[in-house]
C-alpha cells in the first residue's frame, strides 16, 4: 500500500527550491550592482586634526592626498609621514564601514565570503 500526500503538498519541494533558486539570484545580482556603483563612490576624511584631507574610491583606489601648508615642514618628515598613515588607514576603514553596512542590506545579513 502506497502512502500519498493530499494534492496540496504534492511538488511543493520544487516549487519552493525554484523560489530559493530566484531569490539567490537576484540576491547575486544585486551584490554585483552594489558592487559596480560602490567602486566609483568617492569617500573623504582628514587626519591630524584637518592638516591632511584625502579621498579614496569604494574600490579602494588612493585619488587624492591635500596637504595643509602648515604641515609641510621640511625637519618634521617624520611627522607627514604619521599623518598619512593615519589618514589612509581611516579612510580604508571608512570605506570598509560602508560597504559592510550597504551589503549587509541586500544580503540580509547572511555573511557571503569573499565580498570584500
Amino acid at each position: 500500500m502506497k502512502a500519498r500526500l493530499p494534492e496540496a503538498y504534492q511538488n511543493k519541494g520544487a516549487g519552493n527550491m525554484n523560489n530559493m533558486f530566484k531569490q539567490a539570484q537576484k540576491m547575486q545580482e544585486d551584490i554585483k550592482n552594489l558592487q559596480e556603483a560602490f567602486s566609483e563612490r568617492e569617500y573623504s576624511v582628514t587626519a591630524g586634526g584637518g592638516l591632511i584631507e584625502l579621498t579614496m574610491t569604494g574600490g579602494k583606489i588612493l585619488k587624492s592626498v591635500r596637504l595643509s601648508p602648515d604641515i609641510v615642514d621640511k625637519d618634521a618628515a617624520e611627522d607627514l609621514e604619521d599623518v598619512i598613515v593615519a589618514g589612509v588607514n581611516a579612510v580604508i576603514a571608512k570605506v570598509e564601514e560602508e560597504y559592510s553596512a550597504e551589503m549587509e542590506k541586500v544580503t540580509g545579513g547572511i555573511n557571503v565570503p569573499g565580498m570584500m
